[in-house]
């Protein structure tokens, strides 16, 4: 247990009167092996915050680098980012409980306020920075990835070149952590360019894809068509706006597609499950001059018939990297209370679970949407996971 000066656990979202010295963490000590560990609360330098964790979701871009994706460790073909000795964890929200006058200044708040972290944490001095493209940013720090430790422990540093977002602290940590993959899927959406008369297909339903969605809807296009393989998704996927949807398990989305748009296809197509088969799907069912926004990182390589999006429909194919300029919108939404929230983030986990936590998003069945980890809940007695235990 971390070594602390105070005999009372602080709930979820308070500030501490007293800092602890030490704090449970976890490390990566390289592909599959991640491992809890007592850790230095980190000390707030000059224009530095400190936060206490109130939670921090599970992506799958965690589970691609605990599983050793070349995208992160490298190959033939590229040098390893992620580092070892980090503490993961870039989907986070935490409450402030040190850090001097400037920094606070300069974020415009205070102790016990709350705050979301964006994932980069910028060069500022860099091509793409300078040029205003930050989440291009050459040097690519990135928090629970490299340069920064994340959020997988009580307590974070936030460096004095992070970009921070205040959260209302009446939102569940959990919630308020859906900030990042919503603003993510934000990001995608706007660079679909969608229009009033588009058909805007989204292949996948989970946290990013029923992000997407939510974004999509906010675009109000003629009609938005869910994909997926689990039904339940599929019912979540109507809930945040999707207009009709497709099991692909069950029925063949290009030709259904297809009958919906005069034989023509959709217009946009964003896909958002990280499987390669996805790739070319969406290839198949866009029209004419349509346009495909990949955002998903991939564990495998993706091979598709290239001549599909020359020479066969001269198609727009784009990237989505991170949330540049969406934070503000997603927490807004967010902060509304319109979407299913409870239904989204299915299960939180206490620090010690973590390796139950990364499992979960990995099960294909299906069974979970959003998984977080929140440090402030008490391990349980069994093995059982710890659902639901931090809505209140």
């Amino acid at each position: 247990m971390s070594t602390t000066t105070t005999t009372e656990t602080p709930a979820q979202g308070e500030a501490h009167l007293e800092i602890p010295t030490t704090m449970r963490a976890v490390v990566v000590h390289g592909p599959g092996d991640y491992r809890l560990e007592e850790r230095p609360v980190p000390q707030p330098g000059p224009g530095e915050l400190l936060l206490c964790t109130d939670a921090v979701g599970i992506c799958a871009s965690d589970l691609k680098c605990y599983h050793g994706a070349a995208k992160f460790w490298g190959d033939e073909n590229r040098p390893a980012w992620a580092e070892a000795d980090r503490i993961p964890g870039h989907e986070f929200v935490g409450t402030i409980v040190a850090g001097d006058d400037a920094a606070l200044a300069k974020r415009g708040v205070t102790l016990g306020d709350r705050i979301a972290c964006e994932q980069i944490v910028p060069c500022w001095e860099c091509r793409y920075c300078l040029e205003g493209a930050y989440w291009m940013c050459a040097v690519h720090d990135m928090f629970g990835f490299k340069g920064f430790d994340g959020a997988m422990a009580e307590y974070v540093l936030v460096p004095a070149k992070a970009l921070t977002h205040p959260v209302d602290r009446a939102l569940p940590g959990q919630v308020a952590a859906f900030a990042e993959p919503l603003s993510c899927a934000f990001h995608a959406v706007e660079r679909g360019e969608i229009r009033f008369g588009d058909t805007v297909v989204i292949a996948g339903a989970g946290p990013i894809g029923l992000s997407a969605i939510a974004g999509a809807r906010q675009k109000n296009p003629l009609r938005i068509i869910a994909l997926d393989v689990v039904d339940d998704k599929l019912a979540l996927a109507r809930k945040v706006g999707a207009d009709l949807t497709i099991n692909i398990a069950q029925e063949d989305a290009v030709a259904r597609v297809k009958e919906l748009t005069d034989g023509y296809g959709a217009d946009v197509y964003i896909e958002a499950t990280g499987h390669p088969s996805a790739v070319p799907q969406g290839l198949n069912l866009l029209r004419k001059l349509g346009t495909f926004v990949e955002y998903s990182v991939f564990k495998d390589a993706v091979s598709v018939d290239w001549s599909i999006i020359s020479d066969d429909k001269e198609l727009d194919v784009r990237g989505a990297h991170l949330g540049p300029h969406t934070w503000p919108a997603a927490i807004k939404l967010l902060e509304s209370g319109t979407l299913p929230m409870d239904e989204i983030c299915t299960h939180q986990f206490p620090l010690e679970d973590f390796q139950q936590a990364l499992d979960l998003v990995g099960d294909s069945a299906g069974v979970s949407v959003k998984v977080s980890i929140i440090p402030s809940l008490s391990a349980p007695t069994t093995s059982a996971p710890t659902v639901s235990a931090a809505r209140a």
